[in-house]
């Protein structure tokens, strides 16, 4: 008998076998078999590769005792490797656990996990039980609908309750969070709510606690996964609702590895589990809200704050009627503000999106700017540190450099980074307790865990924070915010830095005034009329959404038309783009299909590596892919040149 088996390789298809084992082999089974001079694990496949060639075929060793991948689940990684143009095998992969099944027995673990029955102790208000309903009256076979809620209006309450709908009859659930640093908060609002220890899985989660849940899904004894992108491909044995939180999030994209959009392929999953999926969000994305208009989405709606809480007031602070001292970042008119706000015992944060001390740094004698000798790119110094630091590819050097006259350099600080912004505010507020909040100190749990606790707990007066900040923590006390310089994150290569400002900002203002106080977000600018800036201060997101499709639809930008970006690197510029050349005469020429580069990428070297890209738009009725993949087969790959492949690319650095 002729076995198909899948493994978790680079392979776009599986690999014949045959089997005199007793048990029966059916798709979805995890078998071991010999493959080059080694044994292990793949699975099963409905189909068989055709082929010409002549070959021996060999024996599968034995059947792995653990639940099969279920039908859905074989369709979605079937699906998943034709839209994003991944081989089989690569998307197999990411559904185990380091290549492996996980036998081993792990009873005894699973206890903490247990749901139990339990009458909830949160009580829902008039808008957040009709947004329940709502959902529960659209049932429980595949749908997509959008919980829109301003921030701080209680989405997440309403979702737990609609899980507990679904876990209470036997299913589980997947809810999918944008940032790993989102979970510890989240999971203790979770055993608030349900009571149990959460399963959380993300790249950070230990290899025993993966083991753990991994098995525990494929065997339905875990009922609730919190996970960041990566959970999308755990098999579940009776997946009854996804949830993706922050649905608008970049973070959700992942461009490194395997490209893919973990928003969207769970749509997808989802309609072949047969499940609802609900999309939470503040305000959504413009491919969610194209879907609204076109009610190919359902949408519910919470208006108001939780407790009847006001959103921040907005105010623009025009630095040009400013004068700044030499080496501050602040204006006396923020500071008199921010005072309002200490002496009420208030939180105060201020937020810039950039790490470190400087962005870049220059000699004042020699014009030397220190650039990464990696990438195209400059080096931003952190002092904690006290070294130069690549944000791209991590590559560190002291700051010391002998200039032309033989004698040390004279180094400029150039911009501000949130370092900078907190050196300023300990010589205005020596005896305030001051911390910083950004991936550099959050990148040990403990320290992440402390830090939000003395928060909570107001042990701390101001904060200072990037992006990361905005991203649904719970702060009782922060009722002012202070964006330092909102003129900045707003430039770069990317056709969403609008839409991405709205969202970062409208989700900013939310972290103030969650218990009802009056609270401010002022805005401090060289640029008060800066069309992003008075959208977000009008505070009517959706006239802004409706403006931004009307524009991508005129200039054939997604949603209406598809993307798909081929990157080509290697370390020989030139032969970077004469290999780019050649194959763009390969790829498919079809009518409303077009082919835009090659160029160079806008960040040319990466991580020593040339790099330059080929844009494909098309629209976006057209599969593009079935007619790519059947190009990019034939194309003859270089030494020392790497192909990559973005659909719906997000950044275009």
């Amino acid at each position: 008998m002729k076995v198909p088996v899948l493994f978790p390789k680079i392979f776009d298809y599986p690999f014949t076998y045959t089997s005199d084992i007793s048990e029966p082999l059916r798709p979805g089974d995890f078998v071991r078999a010999p493959f080059g001079s080694s044994e292990i694990t793949g699975v099963v496949w409905p189909r068989e590769q055709k082929t010409e060639k002549k070959f021996k075929i060999r024996k599968i060793s034995k059947k792995i005792s653990v639940k099969n991948l279920n039908p859905s689940m074989i369709k979605f990684i079937t699906w998943f490797s034709k839209y994003n143009l991944v081989p089989l095998g690569m998307t197999l992969k990411m559904c185990l656990l380091n290549k492996e099944a996980v036998e081993k027995n792990f009873s005894k673990e699973f206890e903490k996990f247990k749901v139990k029955k339990r009458k909830s102790k949160f009580l829902l208000n008039r808008t957040q039980e009709k947004s329940l309903k709502f959902m529960r009256s659209i049932g429980n076979n595949y749908n997509v609908t959008v919980l829109e809620g301003v921030t701080g209006s209680g989405k997440t309450l309403v979702y737990f309750e609609r899980i507990k709908d679904i876990i209470e009859k036997g299913s589980q659930a997947l809810i999918l969070l944008p940032e790993i640093a989102l979970t510890n908060q989240f999971s203790r609002r979770f055993q608030d709510f349900f009571g149990i220890e959460p399963a959380i899985w993300h790249s950070r989660t230990a290899k025993k606690n993966k083991s753990i849940i991994w098995k525990g899904i494929t065997e339905g004894k875990i009922k609730i996964v919190i996970g960041a992108r990566s959970s999308l491909f755990l098999p579940f044995n009776n997946l009854g609702i996804i949830i993706v939180d922050e649905e608008h999030d970049v973070s959700y994209k992942q461009d490194e590895g395997v490209s893919y959009n973990a928003r969207d392929m769970a749509i997808t999953r989802a309609s072949f589990e047969n499940i609802p999926i609900n999309l939470v969000t503040s305000i959504p994305s413009i491919e969610t809200y194209n879907n609204i208009i076109n009610k190919k989405y359902y949408i519910t709606k919470i208006d108001k704050r939780y407790k009847e809480a006001s959103l921040p007031n907005i105010e623009i602070i025009n630095l040009h009627s400013e004068v700044l001292k030499k080496e501050s970042w602040i204006s006396k008119k923020t500071i008199s503000k921010v005072n309002q706000y200490l002496n009420k015992g208030d939180q105060i944060l201020f937020f810039l999106n950039r790490r470190g001390y400087a962005p870049f740094v220059i000699c004042k004698k020699c014009s030397y700017k220190f650039q990464c000798p990696n990438c195209d790119v400059n080096l931003n110094f952190h002092k904690k540190l006290n070294k130069l630091l690549c944000h791209y590819c991590g590559h560190k050097s002291l700051l010391s450099r002998l200039c032309k006259d033989n004698k040390k350099c004279d180094f400029v600080f150039c911009g501000p980074g949130v370092e900078r912004i907190f050196a300023e505010l300990k010589t205005i507020y020596p005896n305030k307790k001051i911390e910083i909040f950004s991936s550099d100190t959050l990148r040990k749990n403990k320290l992440a865990n402390t830090l939000l606790e003395k928060v909570e707990k107001n042990k701390i007066d101001i904060l200072i924070g990037t992006q990361l900040l905005s991203k649904g923590f719970h702060f009782p006390k922060l009722n002012c915010i202070v964006v330092v310089d909102c003129d900045f994150s707003s430039h770069g290569y990317d056709l969403r830095s609008a839409e991405k400002n709205i969202q970062l900002y409208h989700q900013l203002s939310g972290r103030a005034g969650r218990e009802g106080n009056a609270s401010v977000i002022y805005f401090q600018t060289y640029t008060p009329d800066d069309e992003v800036l008075l959208n977000i201060s009008k505070n009517n997101p959706h006239a802004f959404l409706k403006k931004e499709l009307s524009l991508r639809q005129e200039k054939k930008l997604p949603p209406f038309y598809r993307l798909v970006s081929l990157i080509i690197s290697g370390k020989n510029e030139l032969l970077v783009m004469k290999f780019a050349t050649n194959i763009m005469f390969d790829l498919p020429q079809m009518n409303e299909v077009n082919i835009l580069g090659p160029v160079l990428a806008p960040i040319t070297k990466l991580r020593k590596k040339y790099r330059c890209r080929i844009l494909i738009r098309c629209p976006k009725n057209l599969f593009i892919q079935k007619y790519l993949s059947q190009s990019l087969n034939k194309i003859k790959m270089v030494s020392g040149i790497k192909l990559e492949v973005d659909v719906d690319p997000v950044n275009f650095s």
